[in-house]
């Protein structure tokens, strides 16, 4: 993890006023992931004086999200290149890559249960499970596996920290659930994964994506699934009505 930049978003999430433990963790992760993308990635909220963000395809891909919305996404990639040296499984490989795509681009609180809506009609049932519940799992270590509380953690919010009772009845729920080794591979792939002037790159994750993502054939956001409103959303996040 960058250091700086550790610094540098703790100290913007400090002078902000946020209270909840979790809301301060979600409001670390995206300064975080803002600072380490923002000189690239044109924001979202458009003021005069902003450039107008690419067009989309008439059915885009996931891959055409990851060009035109989400680039240079170097916190997620930085995450999948991560588990796939680390020889994890094609299903948790593509939920390290798609764990934040949310709070990159659509909403910043419970990021977690966002994502996995969003992402529900398209992947493995594994693959948005996982990502539902690493949210909560993410403030609790697990010696057994090597997952230590981060230690971006101790200095935000110190040791003893106490998360909300919803986020310890997640994680504990998931602590006995079958799957629960998909969402904790996440964690353990996740927190560290902001380095600067590290090269990375979607071209390995492209079979992946063909072989566990559905790609809706009238384009993601057209398809009438349960979020397909969220996907438009992201196409043209500026629209007034």
């Amino acid at each position: 993890m960058d250091r700086r930049l550790f610094l540098k978003a703790a100290a913007t999430v400090s002078g902000a006023g946020i209270v909840g433990v979790n809301d301060r963790a979600e409001a670390l992760e995206h300064e975080m992931m803002h600072l380490l993308e923002a000189p690239e990635r044109p924001p979202l909220a458009k003021s005069e004086d902003e450039e107008p963000l690419s067009v989309m395809p008439a059915k885009p891909t996931l891959l055409d999200f990851f060009e035109h919305r989400f680039a240079p996404a170097s916190h997620v990639l930085q995450s999948a290149t991560r588990a796939m040296k680390h020889g994890m499984s094609e299903e948790i490989i593509l939920a390290c890559l798609l764990h934040d795509l949310s709070v990159m681009n659509l909403v910043r609180a419970d990021h977690g249960w966002w994502g996995a809506q969003m992402l529900a009609p398209y992947v493995p049932e594994k693959v948005s499970w996982a990502i539902r519940y690493h949210q909560a799992l993410r403030f609790f270590p697990d010696p057994s596996v090597g997952y230590e509380y981060p230690e971006m953690y101790v200095r935000m919010f110190g040791a003893d920290h106490e998360p909300e009772p919803y986020i310890k009845a997640a994680a504990e729920y998931a602590r006995n659930h079958k799957w629960y080794m998909e969402a904790r591979s996440i964690t353990m792939h996740d927190d560290y994964s902001f380095e600067r002037g590290v090269e990375v790159s979607i071209d390995p994750f492209v079979d992946i994506i063909g072989r566990h993502f559905k790609q809706p054939k009238e384009g993601l956001g057209y398809d009438n699934s349960p979020t397909a409103h969220m996907w438009r959303t992201m196409i043209n996040p500026r629209r007034r009505l």
